[in-house]
């Protein structure tokens, strides 16, 4: 499922305009990433977890060239399933 998907979803679950969905998926995501930028972490209840979490710097490669470098840290964004998801996903 895409976007678009999501949006005709929504849309029909709720009898609402494709074009009111589209605006509530979008502020939705909106406060996700915002949330995430101030707190760091953003909890649903039964459907997940979403955390910012530091990823270490590694060492890597150039595939083109085979000249080894170094990956520099970065913030990455990780997600852990809620009970009633993991539970319905099986």
């Amino acid at each position: 499922m895409n976007k678009t998907d999501l949006i005709v979803a929504v849309a029909n679950a709720t009898e609402i305009s494709k074009a009111t969905a589209s605006k509530s998926i979008a502020h939705f995501l909106e406060a996700i990433t915002n949330a995430l930028v101030t707190e760091g972490k953003v909890t649903i209840s039964g459907f997940g977890t979403f955390a910012v979490v530091e990823r270490a710097p590694r060492a890597g490669r150039n595939l083109r060239t085979g000249k080894r470098l170094t990956i520099p840290a970065r913030n990455v964004v990780r997600f852990k399933t809620g009970k009633r998801l993991a539970d319905s996903i099986g």
